[in-house]
């Protein structure tokens, strides 16, 4: 029977320096314990796509090898997937793999927006925009906590590059924080409270998050209301007196014995009230009373079961980006020449410290030739892999693609290119890698390329030479007989794009402000990130967000929307119109184009995956509220409805619009308060303002009717300034009663 831990009694105990001691691990993976309270240790591990449990004999910097476990594909896999109950069972899949090898919280998952292709860390990271990347973050909380071990929700907040990333200060304004950078989190700590949230390494506008008291108690705690613990990203605490004050309640890893002195320096100096680190005690010691009932269970999981859930996950999440003449699905693998190293050496998960070590590893090679004969060429090296001469590596390719019906060409980042720690060196593949495609492509026109990514990489140079492009980004350890299944047709390709593939590293949003220089880096782009930027600049992209083709195809009908207040209904009927099972990834947008700023021309706000049967038809429907026509008010610091029209465009893609319906909203006054700087414009649109300032704002006698230019440039006048002139009958002294009564209402 398990005994119950009590925190408060336990907490009494506790002598200073023991509470100071808390708010530390003891190692690299472990909480402190104190034996002498009956205060066990809890072990902590890396995830988030797989368990990353170190043996006791590991390295003290945590980056050697660890015990198996199953490798699921890495979130931007995952996020293509667009499909919340898969996403769920792999967390509960993950729960189980972490509660059966003694681990109370699984670090992850990781819901920061992917700023740009060149992020390193975008394999771990689920999408450009935060509606999904908080859904599916949502999901696999819930799925690990399910299973009575704790997740944390990482890396809070703006944490969108490795250059730098321990030193860099994010400089994003407040709009575009509360709009792009934080809702996913927000969402995922207000529907699934993760045990615990771990703050990034890198400032916010000039503040470590690790010391940010807005960030980490106003915000997620006051506002969100969070209850969990607080842990810092490993290595992410600079001074432990001002984190604990700031809302931080757990340095991870140990940092030797001068943190808990000078915590416990600063409370017997006055400097640190007791009770902030009796807080942050408690909330440790309520982590270790939470998952005791986890780690006192004698569990295992299913290895078989967990391959195939991998398996089945990786095709969902890979993106059939084209298929002219139908080239896929294969019928067979007769007369079919499989070439790339990645082919026999897969690349299936990032470097850094999420790699696990998996159970077993489908290679698609393989998987391939269990379904008969076929012909291999490497056609390049990799890091990694066998060693070889890239040229004649070449050579032998051409040929073997010569005497081929159809070519299936593995093509991907190599390994050191896709790593915490460091960002990506080019939006391209490899040279070497291109060369090879151009040069078969020249002897034989069926080429399907299969690409293996951790994030966006650059087709235009290339596409035209491969009538088919699947995208599996980094599958996980089954990644290679998903691929089989998904070319030989016994799966239906059915993921789509988190994230746009753009022409150039150019063309992205964070270009000239990617990573930064001088330890800032300057969120110019604002709120137009990923799809929002391209979409609203009308610029063309080589693949848009939400973009997947299928082997089947879909009809929209019936495309409704209804408005009650600032809820909205929206309804639409889908039908598979092919001849073969598929899944539709239904996207609803929404669109302000009256709004008083700049707003998007179109914003994700919910999303739906269906599966059905050939001519099967299904309708669904989707609630939005208040929040989904809101934007960050600069001005009121809080989220508004501007009333007025509103366009609800139900699509398969940001760019494949199947329906949109007009709607009238109603929203709330937005006049502001006016100042004796406020523009004549502002006075005069401002409802109690303008009649006042009309009936005291009158021109002398002798001054004819002003031209449209003299208005204009009037109207964007301070008033001040207009009193200043000293225009008879408006002065100062007027201008400031003006403002009172504006005041009183």
């Amino acid at each position: 029977m398990t005994q119950v831990f009590d925190v408060e009694r336990v907490l009494a105990q506790l002598t200073l320096e023991e509470k100071a001691s808390l708010t530390s691990g003891s190692d690299f993976w472990h909480t402190q314990g104190v034996e002498r309270a009956g205060v066990p240790a809890v072990m902590v591990t890396d995830g988030p796509h797989g368990l990353r449990k170190q043996p006791e004999e590991a390295d003290h910097l945590g980056l050697g090898n660890s015990v198996p476990a199953t490798c699921f594909p890495t979130a931007a896999a995952l996020g293509s997937s667009w499909d919340v109950e898969l996403v769920t069972r792999v967390g509960e899949a993950l729960g189980r793999e972490t509660r059966a090898n003694d681990v109370a919280v699984l670090l992850g998952p990781g819901v920061n927006i992917k700023r740009t292709p060149l992020c390193g860390r975008n394999f771990e990271y689920v999408s450009e925009d935060p509606v999904v990347a908080g859904e599916l973050g949502t999901a696999i909380v819930r799925g690990i906590q399910s299973q009575g071990v704790g997740t944390s929700l990482k890396h809070f907040a703006a944490n969108n590059q490795e250059s730098d990333r321990m030193r860099v200060s994010a400089e994003v304004d407040e709009r575009t924080l509360r709009e792009i950078y934080l809702p996913a989190f927000e969402r995922v700590v207000t529907n699934a409270q993760p045990w615990t949230v771990m703050c990034a390494y890198n400032k916010v506008n000039g503040t470590y998050a690790s010391e940010n008291h807005w960030l980490l108690t106003e915000l997620l705690r006051d506002e969100w209301a969070f209850e969990g613990l607080v842990v810092s990203d490993w290595g992410a605490v600079h001074d432990r007196v001002p984190a604990l004050a700031a809302g931080l309640d757990l340095q991870m890893p140990a940092a030797g014995p001068r943190p808990d002195e000078e915590v416990v320096a600063a409370v017997r100096d006055g400097s640190l009230d007791e009770a902030v680190l009796d807080v942050a005690a408690r909330r440790v010691l309520g982590l270790i009373a939470r998952s005791l009932p986890g780690l006192e269970s004698d569990d295992s999981f299913d290895v078989d079961a967990h391959h195939e859930l991998a398996r089945e996950a990786a095709a969902a999440g890979s993106v059939l980006l084209k298929n002219d003449g139908g080239l896929l699905p294969l019928a067979s693998t007769e007369g079919v020449a499989v070439i790339g190293e990645f082919a026999r050496t897969p690349r299936y998960q990032g470097a850094g410290s999420s790699q696990v070590n998996p159970t077993r590893l489908d290679a698609p090679l393989d998987a391939l030739r269990a379904a008969g004969e076929l012909a291999f060429a490497p056609g390049f090296t990799i890091a990694g892999g066998p060693s070889g001469d890239d040229a004649a590596l070449l050579a032998e390719a051409v040929d073997v693609a010569r005497a081929a019906d159809t070519v299936v060409a593995f093509l991907g980042l190599p390994g050191p290119d896709e790593s915490e720690g460091y960002d990506r060196p080019r939006l391209g593949l490899p040279d070497n890698q291109v060369a090879l495609l151009r040069a078969v492509a020249e002897v034989n026109p069926r080429v399907v390329v299969v690409l293996a990514n951790g994030s966006a990489v650059s087709v235009t140079d290339w596409r035209d030479l491969a009538p088919a492009i699947l995208e599996t980004w980094l599958g996980g350890q089954a990644g290679g007989s998903a691929v089989a299944e998904l070319l030989l047709g016994v799966r239906t390709p059915s993921g789509r794009l988190t994230e746009t593939i753009p022409h150039r590293i150019e063309d992205t949003p964070a270009f000239g402000n990617f990573p930064g220089e001088a330890g800032v880096v300057r969120y110019g782009e604002g709120v137009l990130v990923g799809y929002r930027w391209y979409d609203t600049r009308a610029m063309d992209v080589a693949y848009p967000f939400g973009h997947g083709l299928s082997y089947t195809t879909f009809g929209y009908s019936d495309v409704a929307a209804t408005a009650d207040g600032t809820d909205v209904s929206v309804t639409a009927t889908i039908t598979n119109t092919g001849s073969v099972a598929g899944a539709e990834v239904v996207q609803v947008y929404v669109r302000d184009p009256q709004a008083s700023v700049l707003r998007p021309t179109r914003e994700l706000k919910a999303f739906a995956k269906v599966a059905l049967e050939p001519g099967e038809s299904r309708a669904v429907s989707f609630t939005l509220g208040a929040r989904d026509l809101s934007y960050w008010h600069p001005g009121l610091h809080r989220w508004v409805v501007e009333g007025g029209e509103f366009v609800i465009e139900v699509a398969a893609s940001s760019r494949d619009l199947r329906g949109s319906v007009s709607l009238q909203i109603e929203g709330e006054p937005l006049w502001g308060e006016l100042t004796p700087m406020s523009t004549i414009e502002e006075w005069l649109a401002h409802p109690v303002g303008g009649p006042l300032l009309q009936a005291a704002l009158v021109p002398p006698a002798d001054m004819g009717p002003l031209d449209e230019t003299m208005q204009a440039m009037i109207q964007q006048m301070p008033a001040k300034v207009i009193a200043d002139f000293g225009l008879s009958g408006f002065d100062r002294e007027t201008l400031d009663t003006l403002v009172a009564k504006v005041a009183a209402g």
